[in-house]
């Protein structure tokens, strides 16, 4: 699926392969092959408007619930194409949690129901079970010692940075086994932003974990493998220490050094 030679591919946990999207007549991605290796931290990076979105909007088929969007070529989940006729694509969503570019923690509910949203909304009913995973997700967050106390308060009391660990709190409950990040840190002072890159450097030891950032120390901080990406097309991905310290794209070293963006 890939060019790279570091990758394993017996690792692989998610792959794409030709992967085309697009809203309408514009086409936004144009063929990528790409794999994401289990219980690794992948990150995507590239200058506005490449693509990045798009494609781990693909990854969950959240790309297609947008009018006149269009998927061609697969994305395969251990062995499966997840946009075979067959797949059901609510299964999808649940085995490959997403946390947005803004936090969006559910007005109307407390912190305890926000965590637990995803399993209410499957039709888990038993107390003790949501009691265990709203604690064992909000500790994976590392938010449970801030908000232990006050879990009946509305998700929306919280900063900034709680309220985006509450959305990786209640994207963690329904256990996926992927977690795409769109920008988790975009909105976020450092010191929010370092808690989160805390958590995603806990979590990977149970979870495959996709980030599009256009932060380039970020990328370089939590990532194990770096995609770029340019006009809709991959133009490189390798380990993160080679992208960043021997590119072989004369377009990733620009990117990087800062010469575009």
């Amino acid at each position: 699926m890939s060019d790279d030679k570091n990758v394993d591919l017996s690792e692989v946990k998610l792959a794409t392969k030709d992967l085309k999207a697009r809203f309408g007549k514009l086409q936004v991605l144009k063929g990528i092959n790409l794999t994401f290796p289990e219980n690794k931290v992948t990150a995507i990076m590239g200058p506005s408007g490449c693509g990045k979105t798009t494609l781990i909007r693909c990854l969950n088929r959240i790309h297609e619930l947008t009018p006149n969007a269009k998927v061609e070529g697969e994305v395969i989940l251990d062995g499966v194409n997840i946009y075979s006729p067959q797949v059901d694509p609510v299964t999808i969503r649940r085995r490959i949690g997403m946390v947005f570019q803004k936090a969006n923690p559910f007005p109307t509910m407390s912190i305890y129901d926000n965590a637990v949203a995803g399993l209410k909304l499957a039709g888990v009913r038993n107390k003790e079970l949501l009691d265990s995973m709203a604690e064992k997700s909000l500790r994976m967050a590392f938010l449970w010692d801030e908000v232990k106390n006050d879990l009946k308060k509305s998700g929306t009391n919280l900063s900034g940075g709680q309220q985006q660990r509450l959305c990786i709190a209640r994207a963690l409950a329904v256990e996926p086994e992927i977690i795409l990040m769109d920008e988790p840190c975009s909105a976020l002072d450092p010191i929010a932003t370092a808690k989160i890159e805390e958590s995603i450097a806990s979590l990977k030891k149970d979870f495959t974990i996709v980030i599009v950032t256009h932060n380039l120390q970020q990328a370089a901080r939590v990532s194990d493998y770096t995609a770029f990406m340019y006009l809709g097309q991959l133009m490189e991905f390798g380990s993160t220490k080679d992208i960043f310290e021997r590119p072989k794209n004369p377009l990733t070293e620009k990117y990087i050094t800062g010469e575009f963006g």
